[in-house]
């Protein structure tokens, strides 16, 4: 089989590294377009993969359309020279649209409501959509399949990742006390137009409060103040989760890095802008907290209460939850083997 994947976000690298190593190794030809969004490329380099930059990403809703229209030209030229059976992306706005001119099927993966933009330019035309089953958005009908789960269970499904300690204590885990990973993002996605995230003040205080219980990890997308960048996060991107892995708790602002947190068995508190589906059944699940307001008055009390649940608590939900859903890295190559025959 001959399959193509856009990589457009650092998520997507993770959620497809182990089915392109997969294809890979029964001896499919795999050609990867990527995209130059923050680390989205060195994850790649780190991993191995070879890929193609064809596009960087854009800001502003004149300029993202700009870049969509690069995207879909490059990719429908690379489909025409490389002659794919099969195209597959998360999200996959471009493959989309460069499958239906070229008659090459298109496969999606994809887990936000909230792209409501991104989802109308998408769903007419793309050939199947896999979605989880706490997925609430519009989805096409007939040409939709739900898997139980998050994406994460691509990369940290217990099938295909174990935490190793060595390499978390070489990306920065002090071994003599409690350690917290706190998370902030840019929010520059294309259905992130017009939101802003926490804070300096608020991030400062969060920090604060973990310090005094260990040593904090800042995980930032964007500059840090100058008192907060002792903190920063230094370790390989691609050791991240080890060392989470390893932390008594995870707070932030990012729904993806909560819910690798709930599938790695850490506690964690998201407090973002938006809450899909699947944030709302790890919060059912016991495995993660959702705070819609993004105040210090909420989230530091908030942080003490996560604090008196023994994290042992914490994996034992996991376990259960884990034992009830599929390999996802499996369900991508099931998926192209049944689109691409």
């Amino acid at each position: 089989m001959r399959a193509l994947f856009e990589i457009v976000h650092p998520a997507d690298a993770l959620f497809f590294k182990r089915p392109i190593e997969m294809l890979q190794s029964r001896g499919d030809e795999i050609l990867v377009l990527s995209r130059r969004k923050d680390i989205a490329c060195d994850l790649l380099d780190e991993f191995g993969i070879r890929h193609r930059p064809i596009s960087t990403a854009a800001s502003g809703i004149m300029n993202l359309a700009a870049e969509l229209a690069r995207r879909d030209l490059a990719i429908y030229r690379a489909a025409r020279t490389f002659r794919p059976d099969v195209m597959i992306g998360f999200g996959g706005v471009a493959i989309s649209h460069a499958g239906r001119a070229a008659g090459i099927p298109t496969v999606s993966f994809y887990d936000s409501e909230n792209a409501t933009l991104q989802t109308r330019l998408t769903w007419p035309l793309i050939t199947h959509l896999y979605v989880p089953e706490a997925y609430g958005g519009a989805i096409p009908s007939g040409r939709t399949t739900r898997l139980p789960g998050v994406k994460e269970l691509s990369f940290l499904h217990p099938s295909a990742f174990q935490p190793d300690r060595a390499t978390a204590l070489a990306a920065g885990l002090d071994p003599e006390r409690e350690n917290f990973l706190v998370r902030v993002v840019a929010w520059r996605a294309n259905h992130d137009l017009g939101k802003a995230g926490w804070s300096s003040e608020l991030l400062r205080s969060v920090v604060m409060r973990l310090s005094e219980a260990g040593a904090v990890h800042l995980s930032s997308e964007m500059p840090l103040p100058a008192d907060l960048k002792e903190f920063a996060y230094r370790g390989p991107k691609n050791a991240v989760h080890h060392l989470l892995a390893h932390c008594r708790a995870l707070v932030g602002e990012s729904a993806t890095m909560a819910s690798e947190a709930a599938v790695l068995g850490v506690p964690a508190i998201y407090a973002g802008r938006d809450f899909p589906g699947y944030t709302r059944e790890l919060e059912t699940m016991g495995l993660i907290r959702n705070l819609e307001s993004s105040e210090a008055a909420t989230l530091l009390p908030a942080i003490d209460r996560m604090l008196s649940v023994p994290k042992r608590d914490i994996e034992t939900a996991r376990d259960c939850y884990v034992a009830k859903c599929p390999d996802w890295s499996q369900a991508v190559v099931d998926a192209l083997d049944r689109h691409g025959a």
